[in-house]
């Protein structure tokens, strides 16, 4: 089944290009079937490649899916305005309404106490929403930790130098539905400069710890009912994301070793190879089927939710 998204956003060319079927709104309403209602805050700053990814995530399942985006009122520096009016709303306009799932991105904002982001209260005021209005929210990198300090209180800890790279990662939790489906060990993009600790995620009990990687540490953690996910890496990235940002930071000057595990022999004049695209559309597709489609109520905010916490 497809995603269903604007006609004219630029990720349905490119989805289209790559066979993914996506079906504009107009076709959707045709159709005697209640798609899965996704909200995507998107907090990355190139928000149109972001969309993209997500959405070919979210669009390679057998369900019917309608990707919502959403913005924090923070004006963005590297989309126009005219796309941001056109295809994200704000808070006030969806908080009255209930959603299946959510995804809340990661933010070039790590290095930032969370109480010093310019958007921390905005961001706060959504999550606590999440608790009563979304059946199931995945948190992506810094979305992660901005949620598990919000929600538990866990803090993220400096790294000594930025974690950057393709790291293997093995399951941790063995019954895990998440993962269900997945190698002993499957791949995952990093680009980071914090992190959490293992110790204090396993301190509390409202959470337990999906999958871990020897290098990149906790990767995946979830509450009980899967309500909340919080995954630390990017398994999302297309594979010249890390290409680009190492580039970028090269071109900066800013200290930046070549990503690990990334460029055959860690030559970065060769091209590099993806090998997290299978478990990057098995992950989303598991968790759409399992901790969404088959858990969420079917008339939303009919029946109650019940608490995450």
């Amino acid at each position: 089944m497809p995603i269903c998204i604007p006609a004219d956003l630029p990720a349905a060319r490119t989805l289209k290009e790559e066979n993914i079927f996506v079906m504009d709104h107009a076709r959707a309403k045709s159709q005697n079937i209640r798609p899965l209602e996704i909200l995507v805050l998107n907090l990355m700053p190139t928000k149109i490649v972001t969309e993209t990814q997500l959405a070919r995530l979210l669009g390679n399942t057998p369900l019917q899916i309608h990707m919502e985006l959403m913005k924090v009122s923070r004006e963005p520096k590297h989309t126009t305005k005219e796309h941001m009016l056109a295809f994200y709303k704000t808070f006030d306009e969806v908080k009255e309404r209930y959603f299946d799932g959510m995804i809340i991105t990661g933010a070039p904002v790590e290095q930032y106490e969370f109480e010093e982001v310019d958007y921390w209260d905005e961001l706060c005021a959504i999550m606590e929403w999440t608790k009563t209005h979304v059946y199931s929210t995945f948190h992506i990198c810094w979305g992660a930790q901005a949620a598990l300090y919000y929600h538990y209180g866990i803090r993220k800890y400096p790294l000594e130098k930025k974690l950057f790279g393709v790291f293997g990662h093995t399951i941790t939790h063995k019954g895990s539905i998440l993962y269900r489906g997945f190698n002993d060990v499957f791949q995952v993009p990093h680009s980071r400069h914090t992190t959490i600790r293992r110790e204090d995620i396993l301190a509390e009990p409202r959470l337990k710890i999906l999958a871990e990687s020897p290098e990149a540490g906790v990767y995946a953690v979830s509450t009980n009912y899967g309500r909340q996910i919080f995954i630390t890496g990017h398994s999302e990235y297309d594979t010249d994301t890390l290409l680009k940002e190492y580039r970028r930071d090269k071109d900066q000057g800013l200290p930046i070793e070549v990503p690990v595990n990334y460029f055959p022999g860690d030559d970065d004049t060769r091209e590099p190879i993806n090998t997290w695209r299978s478990s990057a559309n098995l992950q989303y597709s598991n968790w759409l089927n399992y901790f969404v489609y088959q858990a969420t109520p079917y008339l939303l905010g009919v029946e109650e939710f019940e608490p995450k916490l």
